[in-house]
């Protein structure tokens, strides 16, 4: 979700003189570097930098135009990023972009369904779903949603889409195979990112409430709400669905590790400032978080009940969020750069042209 307080360190940045800017940057990293290295010394583990991955690309977009999502599509080797109204289709192995899906009024996400073919969009603005062909990226129609529909995920068990409207605090949610709205399940609050753990069961944020909600994927009921304390206004979520533990971003500045099946916190762990996603590779067994202070928190999972933070790799100032790519392992992030905001207005503006989408290689 685009969160007015996710901005505030764009807006510092955009503010900044050059000079300033820099200091800043350094005191970030020297921050971000003393928590990791604080952390890893207490767990006696790994040394600072073992996850390798860096920036290895910076892919132009370019164009007008906010974003919020990323999401890869590893078995058609796309990646979809958001961009305002439409949605940029890039080769997830060139990089080259290779398509548009347009007139996706402010959208949050895309949620890909392989077996149907087909792929869905959230649509803020308009309170609706764009459902489009995964081999032609033409659109097939909308689906009704909530107010605000921000994340979307699919969940392969029950083969639904599932839509978190964020200002109607609800989720839809639609059947894969044909578009049709299956139901609606009312949570309440703010609801932000959300994982499936493959089994039929969804969790979602629930940001203003910081709390954890276990949604049965089938007979569309809230299983159970878990308090997420001390984590606050909690927005990115991924899942280890072998040790059946969630990844919760904290706005401050932690991750929360969490038992699926008991909503009990296993532990939490220091991040940078800003996140907006996680994500979990099971092949490596690191855990992100991406942070719109210009870093990438890598943490391992040692064990179903240890974690190391590794390090926080160095990104761009405002790449909060983040996909990644199961194939190749590799990270995008959407970011771009920004000059201070005008009277009145709330978040910085972007500079024309700066749109990009970062790519962190090992």
């Amino acid at each position: 979700m685009i969160n007015r307080r996710k901005w505030t360190v764009l807006s510092a940045t955009a503010i900044s003189a050059t000079a300033i800017f820099s200091i800043a940057t350094r005191a970030t990293l020297h921050a971000a570097s003393h928590r990791t290295s604080h952390a890893i010394a207490s767990s006696g583990a790994r040394a600072a930098a073992a996850s390798g991955y860096h920036v290895g690309k910076t892919i132009p977009i370019g164009g007008e135009g906010f974003w919020d999502y990323i999401t890869v599509d590893p078995e058609a080797r796309r990646v979809y990023v958001s961009h305002g109204t439409h949605v940029v289709v890039l080769d997830a192995d060139t990089q080259a972009v290779v398509g548009d899906i347009p007139d996706t009024q402010g959208v949050h996400g895309i949620a890909i369904a392989s077996d149907a073919g087909r792929g869905f969009v959230s649509n803020g603005r308009a309170n609706n779903i764009t459902m489009f062909d995964l081999k032609t990226l033409k659109t097939l129609g909308t689906i009704p949603a909530g107010t605000n529909p921000d994340a979307i995920i699919f969940d392969a068990a029950t083969k639904r889409v599932f839509a978190m409207n964020g200002r109607s605090g609800d989720i839809t949610a639609i059947n894969a195979a044909d578009g049709k709205v299956a139901g609606t399940i009312p949570v309440g609050g703010k609801l932000e990112f959300a994982a499936a753990d493959g089994k039929g069961t969804v969790y979602v944020n629930v940001e203003d409430k910081s709390e954890l909600v276990h949604i049965d994927a089938g007979k569309l009921t809230v299983l159970h709400r878990w308090p997420l304390a001390p984590c606050t206004e909690p927005s990115g979520l991924a899942i280890d669905t072998k040790t059946r533990r969630l990844f919760v971003g904290c706005d401050n500045k932690m991750m929360a590790i969490v038992n699926a099946d008991t909503g009990k916190i296993v532990t939490t762990v220091p991040t940078g400032e800003g996140t907006d996603a996680s994500g979990f590779d099971p092949a490596t067994s690191f855990a992100f978080s991406s942070n719109g202070e210009g870093t990438l928190t890598v943490v391992h999972e040692d064990s179903a009940d240890k974690f190391t933070v590794v390090e926080n790799v160095p990104t761009k100032k405002s790449a909060r969020t983040m996909a990644l790519d199961a194939k190749t392992h590799n990270i995008f992030l959407p970011a771009a750069d920004f000059d201070p905001p005008l009277a009145g207005e709330k978040r910085p503006k972007m500079k024309p042209d700066s749109f990009v989408v970062l790519m962190l290689t090992r």
